[in-house]
């Protein structure tokens, strides 16, 4: 359990029982507090405090009725009218009015918010005054555990795949050096280990990128792109790819179109794109890279005549190391980052990235980003239309 929350927790309940003590104390005009809070109401000043309470807050009576719940509580669905829906949290409420205790756990509640399945709470439960009237706070912490869970398998999965290329590098060293005597396989094992490197390299360089692009933060110094420069640099990086495939790669769309991002951010996801497309294409087909206007966005689209993708595997595509053929990816060198790289950058321009598919008859990447602007007016046009 997070120690902010437990810090944040015991202030509140520090907070509320000295309120609730201090209106137990008979001041004139106020000689009432003590009956209100014997018949159920809760003490001044409580109502306030739990109002402001990011957290979800509820205040049972002795009863077991909700005297108060805080929107939150009531959104995630752990309580309904005057009654707690959710029995894990009530058995707690009944031990602590038994023997005062003040108790810690972590519950799992089915969704009530955003679609989500199951939300995880890490919950305190503590006494409120001698009339058996209980707080109850409850923090969601469903998405800081997704987050771990997240970097846990991301570790993992950086782990074996550095321990691939690294494995390969220290055997095929040793067999050079039992086959110091044979140029041929010298020759041979030499060129595999430029390939493993190359391999390292890619990895290390991706995960540098990604690293860099992941925390979905706002690009620090954002300026005006032009598509077709961008495209023009990412077929550049992919010619020499394409030319040994016999594939051909091709520019179109509308020109003149521009975007308001990080031109080399740009440049790395289409590089991406169109080297997926380059991988799992055949000999001798095209890749098309096209922009067109889209109201305030600009939508570019790398499209090419490969295998395609298994619907099955449309959800996950985007997902880190996920791949849909491993052994045809690391056949060709693939790091399984250049999708995910491709996602972040859509989502550091605030903009999007989606996938249509057809196993057999190839597949089409679409990055949607916001204007130059706000309108995606080509510069030849609106020139054209200033010049009058």
């Amino acid at each position: 359990m997070a120690m902010s929350f437990a810090a944040l927790a015991g202030f509140v309940v520090g907070a509320v029982a000295v309120l609730f003590y201090r209106n137990q104390i008979e001041i004139p005009g106020k000689a009432d507090a003590a009956d209100d809070t014997e018949t159920g109401a809760l003490p001044q000043g409580v109502a306030s405090v739990l109002a402001v309470l990011p957290s979800s807050a509820v205040v049972l009576d002795a009863h077991d009725r909700v005297l108060r719940a805080s929107s939150a509580a009531r959104a995630f669905g752990l309580v309904k009218g005057d009654r707690m829906m959710a029995a894990e949290l009530l058995a707690l409420a009944r031990q602590v009015r038994r023997d005062g205790e003040i108790r810690e756990s972590e519950i799992d509640v089915a969704g009530h918010k955003f679609g989500q399945e199951v939300t995880n709470f890490a919950v305190r439960v503590a006494p409120l005054g001698s009339h058996g009237q209980v707080l109850v706070l409850a923090e969601d912490q469903t998405e800081r555990r997704r987050v771990e869970a997240v970097r846990r398998d991301f570790v993992a999965n950086v782990s074996h795949e550095l321990k691939t290329p690294v494995g390969a590098l220290s055997l095929l060293a040793e067999t050079i050096q039992d086959a110091a005597d044979d140029p041929e396989a010298v020759t041979r094992f030499a060129g595999r280990m430029q390939h493993e490197a190359a391999r390292l390299t890619y990895l290390v360089q991706d995960l540098i990128t990604l690293s860099r692009i992941q925390g979905a933060e706002p690009i620090p110094t954002p300026g005006q792109v032009p598509i077709d420069e961008a495209v023009h640099d990412a077929i550049d990086h992919c010619n020499t790819k394409a030319l040994a495939k016999d594939i051909t790669l091709v520019a179109g769309g509308t020109e003149g179109l521009r975007i308001w991002g990080d031109d080399e951010l740009l440049v790395t996801a289409l590089r991406n794109l169109i080297d997926n497309a380059i991988a799992y294409s055949p000999e001798h087909t095209r890749v098309v890279v096209s922009a067109r206007p889209a109201g305030d966005s600009v939508e570019i689209s790398v499209s090419d005549q490969g295998i395609g993708i298994p619907e099955e595997s449309l959800e996950r595509i985007f997902e880190r190391f996920f791949r849909v053929d491993a052994a045809r990816s690391r056949a060709t060198g693939g790091t399984g980052l250049g999708l995910a790289i491709v996602k972040h950058v859509a989502v550091a321009h605030a903009g999007e990235v989606s996938v249509w598919s057809k196993e057999g008859s190839g597949s089409t990447f679409t990055l949607r980003l916001p204007a130059f602007g706000g309108s995606a007016v080509p510069v030849q046009r609106s020139l054209e239309a200033a010049n009058g």
